[in-house]
This record gives structure tokens, sequence and C-alpha cells, in this order.
């Protein structure tokens, strides 16, 4: 019993056996589970990419997504339409004014009616004011001078009307040829920004001097006609040779009859407008005495 004690143990190991060499698969991927996981049902599946809106692919506004939903009756709809700040304005201001680069690159994608819609207002206000100061001083010492709002109204129609029935008109047309470059939203920010030339303009066209006005306005046709060519000639081009010559024509001929308008309605002294409706001498005045009053509270206001 005292010898089995002195026994010796050996193990035997192979040297590439299976204990010895483990291969593991380097190209082993894990996945996520979805045990914990709603059965979606297919109502989560992805939604396929929309189509184009009706005023041109816009981008997300701030806080809202490109997903979310907008219907033409809810604020979010427009908000995306005025989803700018004032040093977007202003910049876009100054590349109107100073073009140094494509304004649609300047829009970079994301076109506003903001600065277009005050820009307008603007102008039919100063139109308005100037317009009123310049028949003044051509009837001054001639009697009494009457205050006509229909250069107000006047004012507004040409304005508004041109800023957003031309650019309607324009992205129609070209949307018909089969243009794809075409956005409306585009087409009416051009539109309204190329507008602020007639605010320098209208404010020294005042002068009774007649080859004065005519220098102004002309000089504001042809700044913003380039303003105008140059921009759209890259859009207009998607058409054939023939059509886009044409589209620059009417576009520059419709340009041409707005400032024609703006020189014969308001800073002529024998401005049609104010013909329109003019009592006779001595004839009583059928609108009355309130627009008298009126007429000499604005000339006490204008210090005129």
């Amino acid at each position: 019993m005292a010898g089995r004690q002195g026994y010796d143990v050996v193990v035997d190991i192979d040297a590439e056996g299976d204990l010895g060499h483990t291969d593991l698969n380097d190209e082993l991927n894990f996945h996520d589970s979805t045990f914990d996981q709603a059965p979606s049902n297919g109502r989560n599946k992805s939604l396929p990419a929309q189509q184009a809106p009706f005023l041109g692919q816009q981008q997300p506004s701030r806080g809202q997504t490109s997903s979310s939903k907008r219907y033409l009756w809810s604020l979010a709809f427009y908000q995306q339409f005025f989803d700018v700040d004032t040093s977007q304005i202003l910049h876009r201001c100054r590349a109107a004014l100073f073009p140094k680069q494509n304004f649609l690159d300047v829009l970079d994608g994301n076109p506003d009616l903001y600065g277009p819609f005050w820009i307008a207002t603007t102008v039919v206000v100063i139109l308005f004011l100037t317009g009123t100061i310049s028949a003044y001083l051509a009837e001054k010492g001639k009697g009494h001078f009457n205050y006509d709002f229909r250069l107000l109204s006047g004012a507004a129609g040409l304005i508004y009307g041109y800023t957003l029935v031309i650019p309607l008109g324009l992205w129609a047309v070209l949307k018909w040829f089969g243009s794809e470059s075409a956005n409306l939203m585009e087409c009416w920010a051009l539109y309204g920004y190329g507008n602020l030339i007639w605010i320098p303009v209208a404010l020294v066209s005042w002068s009774p001097l007649s080859i004065l006005n005519y220098a102004f306005v002309a000089a504001g046709f042809a700044l913003s006609a380039v303003f105008l060519f140059r921009n759209l000639y890259p859009v207009v081009s998607a058409t054939d040779a023939k059509t886009s010559r044409i589209l620059l024509v009417v576009v520059i001929a419709l340009h041409a009859g707005l400032a024609i308008a703006i020189k014969i309605l308001f800073f002529a002294h024998q401005s049609p407008a104010a013909k329109v409706g003019k009592p006779a001498a001595g004839a009583p005045d059928p609108i009355g005495d309130s627009d008298k009053a009126g007429g000499s509270a604005v000339a006490m206001l204008l210090g005129l």
C-alpha cells in the first residue's frame, strides 16, 4: 500500500488540439433585439418621398422636421415663407442693389416673402408721397391744392399687381414648356427684391425738372432690368433657344412698361391720374370739404 503513493500522473496534450486552439469567426455580426418593441403592423413603415409642392421645394423651417405636414389653411404652411431674420433680409437687399453674384445663389434655396412684401409696400407709400409732393410743387401758387388718394390706390394696384401677377405668369409659362428649375417662390422673391431700386428713384424724382425725373427713372429701369435679365437667364434657358429669347424680351418689355407707368403717373406734372375726376374751375367739389381739409393737414404735416 505504501508503494502506490509514488505513482506519477502524465497528461498528453496535442499541439493543435481542439482545446489548445479555437477558431473565432471575425465576421460575426450582432443585431439589436426586437423583443421589447411593439409590433408595428405596417404602420411605422417609412413613407415615400413626397413630390415637390406647388410653390416649389422649401427647406424645413426652424423647429420643424421635413416630414411635418403643412396645410394651406394653417399658419405653419406660410411660416416657411417668412423664416428669415434681419441679417438675411439686409444681405439680400444689398445683393439686389449691388449684384455681385446670381441672386438665386444668395437665396440659397430659401426664398422668402417677407422682404418682397415690405419692399413693395414701401415703394407704394413712397411713390404716393413723392408723387403728391411733385404735384404740389407743380401747382404751387395756382390756388388750393387738393390731396388725391387715388395716387395711393394707383400705386398699390401697379406695384402689387406687377409683383404678384408677372412672376406667376412667368412661372406658369416655364412650367408649360417643361422647365424643371422654375420655382414660383423664387420668381416672387426675385421680382420683389428687384423693386428695391424704385425706393431711391422715387426719393429723388419729385423734382420739378422733368429731364431729371426721366434720367432717374431710366437709371432705375436699367439697373432693375439688368438684375432681372441676369438672374432669369439661367432659368429661362431651360427652354429652347427661341422660347427663351421671346420670354426675355417680354420680361424686359413689361418692366419697361412699369417704369413708364411710374414716370407718367407719379412724376409727370400733367399726370393723367391727377386729372381724372378733377372738378372744373368754379365747379363744386364732389368730394366735399373733407378732401380740402385733408389736403391742408397733409401740407402742414409736410411743412409745405
